[in-house]
């Protein structure tokens, strides 16, 4: 990192160009719980992720016209206006849209890209708004706190969305590491797992299916149901909730069986939570890396789509990542990222 981007208080108007990004993360239990209100009737309720080195990047250059100009990368899409406040969020670009307003970006080009596939969920959309903030924030001399780059990049991807989104995704990308995320009534607060993140990376194989999924729906019907009093969404949570608290406990005693054995357990109840979870496609995958020693295996995110990653013995992995090749499933390359958004 740069020493002139240490002074987070002084304007950086004058900077050539400005460089931030930000880790996505892979679920490893008690996702969904996370959306606001449902872990308020969960007590105890957490969610358990790890950063990943898939990272989503933001960059930003001054212009000398006066405009606006927005580029997405992954998309190839972009958007120019005169003035920041001509910025369209009904437009290709919402959420780029939506965050250069909320900043008043003026006079500059910010481009942003992805190393993640699309639709993943792996929180490649949460990561960005995390980088995207951060380099606003820098460029425009705007307050550079924690808790309100939080708040802004999480109601702005709601705003975009529009259903509600989980606390745990922006955590991983601002901080990295492997972390309980515990969700009270009073605070949301991350807490750092002591565990050596090699040894959990060498027992992971991260695929994605070629399918993306939508969180945003299906996370939405299940949480009306919730909302509703479905009793038997209800029983799905507390179970996921328990399963968060194990996986926890498993991590910090460095209980390798047992993180499988959770891993396994969080799949099953996840499945129960709406018929679209899984696939056959999915399921065919899971069955194929099973044969090759996979011990257990889950879809990150919502489900229907996106990635999976599929947990086994060290000396399984590259069987576990032929297996996967072989059924048309993209292996990706990653490592657990302990450093979360970087200003370089």
């Amino acid at each position: 990192m740069c020493e002139r981007f240490y002074n987070f208080s002084v304007s950086n108007r004058g900077f050539d160009r400005i460089q931030v990004s930000a880790p996505t993360r892979i679920d490893l239990a008690g996702g969904t719980i996370d959306i606001w209100p449902l872990y308020l009737e969960h007590e105890g309720a957490c969610t358990v992720n790890a950063a990943i080195s898939l990272r989503a990047h933001a960059a930003i250059e001054p212009r000398t016209d006066g405009c606006v100009e927005l580029r997405s990368i992954d998309t190839n899409r972009q958007q120019r206006a005169a003035r920041w406040q001509d910025l369209d969020p009904r437009g290709e670009l919402p959420l780029l849209a939506l965050l250069a307003r909320h900043y008043g970006l003026a006079n500059a080009t910010l481009v942003t890209r992805g190393e993640s596939p699309a639709g993943a969920g792996i929180a490649g959309s949460s990561a960005l708004a995390i980088a995207v903030c951060g380099a606003l924030a820098k460029f425009s001399g705007a307050s550079m706190d924690a808790d309100l780059m939080l708040q802004t990049a999480m109601n702005i991807e709601c705003q975009t969305i529009r259903v509600p989104t989980g606390v745990q995704d922006y955590r991983p990308a601002l901080y990295g590491g492997i972390a309980a995320i515990e969700l009270r009534t009073d605070v949301i607060r991350r807490v750092p797992i002591d565990v050596d993140p090699r040894e959990l990376e060498r027992r992971i194989v991260l695929a994605y299916t070629g399918a993306p999924r939508n969180s945003g729906t299906n996370n939405w019907e299940i949480t009306k149901r919730h909302i509703d009093g479905d009793a038997h969404i209800f029983d799905c949570f507390e179970r996921i909730r328990d399963t968060a608290v194990a996986m926890r406990q498993a991590l910090a005693r460095h209980d390798w069986d047992e993180v499988g054995r959770q891993i396994a357990i969080e799949w099953d109840n996840r499945k129960r939570l709406a018929p679209g979870v899984s696939t056959p496609m999915i399921d065919n995958l899971i069955t194929r890396a099973k044969a090759a020693g996979a011990t257990a295996a889950k879809v990150c995110g919502a489900g229907g789509g996106g990635c999976l990653f599929c947990y086994g013995p060290p000396d399984k992995r590259d069987a576990i990542e032929a297996a996967l090749s072989t059924g048309e499933a993209q292996v990706l390359d990653f490592s657990i990222e302990s450093e979360g958004m970087r200003i370089e």
